[in-house]
């Protein structure tokens, strides 16, 4: 009788242990599918509300700041108070730093320019490429 079991158990054990595996397995790609479709959906319908002209301007204007032939595109700067706009991260948007923060701007001497005595062409052209040296 224990062989009989043990027989039965391994007849049916081996094959209900593949069709579990299996079913995990066909789980796990139909919620994969399922994620896809989703996104599918979502880029469908960010298509669509963009596909109009209109759209098509607005988001041209918000996110790239384009516009239109003639037109010119002017930007207002938050003033210095308190207040933090969208575009915080922006370094474009950040206010200058001040020369004597930088140190070494401040340990910079200006370089001692010799009086030149001629103003000839050669003298002027050498004066010119000076700043190859």
């Amino acid at each position: 009788m224990a062989v009989v079991t043990a027989l039965a158990m391994l007849v049916v054990w081996f094959p209900l242990n593949a069709i579990l595996r299996q079913q995990s397995a066909l789980n796990s790609t139909a919620a994969q599918i399922a994620a896809v479709k989703a996104q599918d959906h979502s880029l469908s319908a960010q298509a669509k509300a963009v596909s109009s002209k209109a759209q098509a301007i607005l988001m041209a204007r918000e996110q790239y700041q384009l516009v239109s032939p003639g037109q010119s595109l002017i930007q207002v700067l938050p003033g210095s108070g308190g207040y933090v706009s969208a575009n915080a991260g922006d370094p474009g948007l950040q206010p200058l730093a001040a020369p004597v923060s930088n140190a070494r701007m401040t340990e910079q001497t200006p370089p001692v320019v010799a009086p030149h005595s001629t103003n000839g062409f050669l003298a002027r052209f050498l004066r010119t490429l000076e700043f190859w040296h």
